[in-house]
């Protein structure tokens, strides 16, 4: 079924509900293109069609819809409904949405599902947001290290429907400690006595429940994992964090990183969002930077102002000082994005070795680039504007300078930011612009006295 097509039935179920036909509509056509065609829609008909639905398919569909949708839905539903989508839902998904409800909502749920279910449900929602254990889901699947492969399987497949993943099991003894983990393949293909304490790779790479999030996502891309075990304070497992959940995390980090290299964060503060976030968190967070480029910029303007007398000898001067300024800080957004990259891939790390690994990395470059930038300023200055050589000079001396030194600040300043604990990228963008700014026009300033001051020696002999 092609998208208009499921467009058109789903309008068309929305009018007319058909719980049997919706059904094999989901059953049978990606959740993703399910959940876009009914973004669209009012909730209280979505509402209406997801009751048609049978409790799992309801409650799988449901869990891959937006947050907002999710919420809106819950106030629609019948309790007894809700209690449904709690008993069928991933772990991890019903914690998550567990922990938004109001303490209302909350009394009315929980006693009315079973001890397992609510101990699990209290346990996950317990770790605060951000952390390892708030991503984690308890559905997965473990054996003990004294069973034969026969059992192991037999265990396994009478477990299966209710584990998130079965293609890595994990070991565990009594107490619930990670041993190991043995793939679903090796299982397989072993001989049915074999014991699994025998199949089992020792020592698996795990996460803590209270290391941040964005540490699971990295182990799981790093050792190229299905799936991430979880440990508490004990080491004992309380769940995974699968390969899905990392790539959101990912996505969210990479969306939360853009927003805050544009200015868009206060420090420590919260992210903005152009539809969800309220007026007054947006106008806070937005002057806070503004108010600091503002600073930078009456400083920057304060200096030019008081170079009246050399820009009054040489005018054309003035013509050159935006360029200038700006490469520095163009060429300093490129580097800090590359380090920001790096340090989000764990390539770099807040060391010294790092930081003269990109100094002597970024150095030559940003060297070439400067010698390219000003050979072509001063090409174009001299056909475009007639200029003298000795306002060329000054043109394309400034011009490398500033393109070579924005590069290295650049490249450093992501440094300075990870070292007082802030994230690079929140940093990086609005003090490069500034920084450069006010650098990029003491440079400037400074070539054109030395090498145009004697123009205003003579004027005053005149």
């Amino acid at each position: 079924m092609n998208r208009e097509e499921l467009t058109f039935s789903l309008r068309k179920l929305l009018l007319s509900p058909d719980g049997p036909a919706f059904a094999h509509i989901v059953r049978t056509t990606p959740w993703q293109d399910v959940v876009e065609a009914l973004e669209p829609h009012a909730t209280k008909a979505v509402a209406t069609l997801l009751l048609e639905l049978p409790a799992d398919l309801r409650a799988e569909l449901f869990s891959h819809l937006e947050q907002d949708r999710q919420d809106e839905l819950l106030r629609l539903m019948p309790r007894d409904t809700v209690v449904q989508l709690f008993e069928q839902m991933p772990a991890d998904d019903r914690a998550d949405l567990f922990n938004r409800l109001s303490e209302e909502a909350r009394a009315q749920i929980l006693p009315a599902l079973a001890k397992v279910e609510r101990d699990d449900i209290l346990k996950l929602a317990a770790y605060p947001e951000g952390t390892v254990g708030s991503v984690t889901t308890s559905d997965y699947a473990s054996v003990a290290p004294e069973l034969a492969v026969a059992e192991a399987l037999a265990a396994l497949r009478a477990g299966a429907p209710d584990k998130e993943t079965i293609y890595v099991v994990y070991v565990l003894d009594a107490e619930r400690r990670l041993l190991g983990t043995v793939s679903l393949r090796d299982l397989v293909l072993a001989r049915p006595d074999a014991r699994v304490s025998d199949l089992m790779k020792p020592e698996p790479v795990y996460a803590r429940a209270e290391w941040p999030r964005a540490q699971a996502a990295e182990l799981i891309r790093r050792y190229d994992l299905l799936a991430l075990p979880v440990v508490n304070g004990g080491q004992r497992m309380i769940g995974i964090v699968t390969v899905d959940d990392a790539m959101d995390i990912e996505k969210e980090a990479d969306a939360t990183q853009l927003a805050r290299f544009g200015g868009t964060a206060a420090l420590g503060g919260p992210d903005l969002d152009v539809i969800a976030s309220p007026f007054k968190q947006m106008y806070k967070v937005r002057v806070f930077w503004l108010a600091i480029l503002t600073f930078f910029g009456v400083l920057t303007s304060t200096f030019v102002a008081q170079q009246e007398e050399i820009l009054a000898s040489v005018i054309v001067l003035a013509a050159f000082i935006a360029p200038i300024v700006d490469m520095g800080g163009n060429t300093g957004s490129q580097a800090a994005t590359l380090v920001i990259r790096a340090m989000a891939l764990g390539e770099l790390k807040v060391k010294w070795r790092d930081v003269w690994f990109i100094v002597r990395r970024e150095l030559p470059v940003a060297a070439a680039l400067g010698i390219s930038i000003a050979v072509l300023e001063v090409i174009l200055a001299y056909f475009a504007k007639g200029v003298g050589w000795d306002v060329l000079a000054v043109v394309g001396l400034a011009m490398l300078l500033c393109t070579a030194l924005g590069g290295i600040i650049g490249a450093l300043l992501p440094f300075a930011a990870r070292r007082i604990g802030t994230d690079p990228a929140t940093l990086s963008s609005p003090l490069i612009t500034s920084l450069m700014d006010l650098l990029g026009v003491f440079i400037y300033f400074a070539l054109a006295y030395a090498f145009l001051g004697h123009l205003l020696v003579e004027g005053a002999g005149g």
